[in-house]
């Protein structure tokens, strides 16, 4: 070792940890966790622990338990059966203990739901849209794939992680992803990743016209319907069962944990697809399977909403009546025909303001969507309204947005 290096001074990492940190709360992007208590039975009430003597009442607005599925007595009644019947844990992974009825009883049902052969169950949406991409690229030698520029952080993991050839195509610019799909060797192998409803926007993917394309260039595709399971469509399937076209897409991606009220998430394809998956993925090959607990939840949820369409018209019509509120009392509420509300800040800083004010003075609980969730310049605040929020919490939410508006001196809509 060298007189230098002996010399040298010694990485300050407690300040390089510090730095990082302060970064992001120059920008406000510095993100808060609350904590609270949903009361079981009454949401969207809940109880807010977080600088109180004690807890205090609130409303959650932000929830991606769409359809208050994680309160049904159906999900609770399952899972408290299966915790008795067999315990907490899985007790390993599928290949190694963790593989029990309820996964499998989930997984047809969920093959079911989209008109597939297969299912294969995952930990989370997010490991199932990294692991299920990453994976298809590296057993397609050369593939290339071709990702919509507002895809969500987990398929672009997976993309990046998979380690082929990308293209970004505008945000549903059919021209866009043509022109791209021409350019490259008829050869090639091609996977075209995009959404059917993307979250933060609050519209919809053109999936047959994409399909169009993928039958034209000769592309495998891979949609995912995260914010559209439960949902959308007859059985809840998603905007594909909806505009039916799901037995056009070759991988259907979904989550257990949003309208499904519960955790997980699952891709739906043919056969040979989820075997390959099931083979070769290691996020789903080293992961300790989900709890049979939460699967029994789910298998109650996915079966409860394949019958019944109540939840699902009921927040339609609450997501229908608050955007209507909103614009009325001249808020800037992004437009768009889906069950997300997001209404334009534009501004980090002011939109947790907003969020911090709704909740210290009025109980309303709803988190700011900044960067890199959104683009920057593009911060606001994402309302999920659900069948169980009344009227009366609507009117009271926009009333208090109106208030802090006015106060804070922002822009309203034109």
């Amino acid at each position: 070792m060298s007189i230098d290096t002996l010399s040298a001074k010694p990485v300050d990492y407690t300040r390089a940890f510090s730095q990082a940190i302060d970064r992001l709360q120059a920008e406000g992007r510095y993100r808060v966790f609350i904590d609270i208590l949903r009361n079981k039975g009454h949401y969207p009430s809940a109880r807010c622990f977080a600088g109180h003597n004690g807890p205090k009442p609130i409303t959650v607005w932000c929830s991606n338990d769409y359809l208050a599925m994680g309160q049904h007595p159906k999900v609770i009644a399952a899972m408290e059966e299966a915790l008795h019947d067999v315990g907490a844990g899985s007790g390993g992974t599928r290949n190694i203990g963790g593989n029990t009825h309820y996964h499998v009883d989930l997984e047809g049902e969920l093959a079911d739901l989209h008109g597939k052969e297969g299912a294969l169950l995952f930990t989370s949406g997010y490991v199932s849209n990294e692991a299920t991409l990453a994976t298809l690229a590296k057993v397609l030698p050369g593939c290339i794939i071709y990702s919509d520029e507002l895809n969500h952080a987990s398929m672009i993991a997976g993309i990046r992680n998979a380690g082929c050839e990308k293209r970004v195509f505008r945000h549903n610019d059919l021209a866009h992803l043509e022109e791209l799909l021409a350019a490259d060797d008829p050869a090639t192998p091609k996977l075209i990743a995009f959404e059917s409803v993307y979250s933060m926007e609050g519209d919809v993917a053109p999936i047959a016209a994409i399909c169009d394309l993928a039958d034209k260039y000769n592309a495998l595709t891979y949609l995912d319907e995260v914010h559209a399971v439960g949902m959308y469509g007859a059985r809840g399937g998603g905007i594909s069962e909806r505009d039916n076209v799901a037995h056009r897409l070759t991988i259907i991606e979904g989550t257990l944990g949003k309208a499904f009220g519960v955790m997980g998430g699952y891709i739906a394809a043919d056969r040979t697809i989820i075997d390959v998956i099931r083979s070769y993925a290691p996020g789903f090959i080293f992961t300790t399977s989900l709890s049979p607990v939460l699967v029994a939840g789910v298998l109650a949820s996915v079966r409860h909403l394949k019958s019944s369409s109540v939840e699902r018209e009921g927040q339609q019509a609450a997501a229908a009546r608050l955007k209507a509120m909103m614009a009325e009392a001249g808020l800037p509420v992004m437009v768009g025909d889906t069950h997300i509300v997001p209404v334009m800040v534009g501004d980090p800083v002011k939109a947790k303001r907003i969020s911090d004010v709704l909740l210290a003075e009025y109980g309303i609980y709803v988190q700011p969507i900044n960067y890199p969730t959104v683009p920057r310049g593009t911060e606001r605040l994402r309302f999920t309204p659900g069948p169980a929020h009344s009227e009366a919490m609507m009117q009271e939410l926009t009333d208090a947005l109106v208030e802090i508006w006015d106060r804070l001196e922002l822009r309203k809509a034109a």
